[in-house]
């Protein structure tokens, strides 16, 4: 995929769904075949251009932390040449998150919390791949952070590459989208063989028609 697209990912099982966020993300080393991002092809370069976001049980925000606690601990992760002078008070204000800044995270609803995650998130301008664990886990209604993904990746200004996993795709999604198996299918034209991949190679993606 390229900047400037969003894909939708779906399992059902959350260890699965977080297992392929860590690898797209070059947080885990796949089982089988490679992950690249452009003509980087080492997992360091590939984490390093991405950016995981709200992955359950890896970086999830803690619940004891409020907003405010939260934006500082994270915008000290930004490389240091690029932090600059980014505290916590005047990054809350640019970023219109004032209003947030004292809520525990766990009272953050699902439509600012992945706002405040993913502007976390590109706080560092190295980023280029947004991967999103599972944001529909926080809520049933994907308009709480559907539009969010799709305005980051068709950013003109700073178009993204956005992944994102969940347990099913939203009804109204006419977008690219993938399922999470164990095998790649390939439909022949005139045949209609099918021809999977050997059992080992438990990390790859089926890819679906979006309808």
């Amino acid at each position: 995929m390229n900047r400037g697209e969003l894909l939708l990912v779906t399992g059902t099982r959350q260890d699965q769904r977080t297992a392929l966020a860590l690898t797209v993300s070059g947080r885990m080393k796949p089982s089988g075949g490679a992950a690249s991002w452009d003509t980087l092809h080492r997992p360091r370069q590939l984490r390093l251009a991405s950016a995981l976001v709200d992955s359950p049980g890896v970086n999830e925000p803690e619940e004891h932390l409020s907003v405010r606690e939260l934006v500082t601990e994270d915008l000290a992760l930004v490389p240091r040449r690029y932090r600059g002078a980014l505290l916590s008070g005047p990054w809350l204000k640019v970023n219109s998150f004032k209003d947030i800044a004292d809520l525990w995270t766990e009272q953050l609803d699902p439509r600012r919390r992945i706002e405040l995650l993913t502007a976390l998130a590109l706080a560092n301008p190295r980023t280029d791949l947004l991967v999103v664990d599972s944001p529909d886990r926080h809520s049933a209604d994907h308009e709480a952070w559907l539009p969010r993904l799709e305005h980051l990746a068709y950013d003109d200004g700073r178009p993204l590459a956005v992944v994102a996993t969940a347990s099913a795709l939203p009804p109204s999604w006419t977008g690219p989208s993938a399922v999470i198996g164990n095998a790649v299918l390939v439909q022949a034209q005139d045949d209609q063989q099918d021809v999977r991949a050997p059992e080992h190679q438990d990390a790859q993606l089926q890819t679906e028609d979006a309808t």
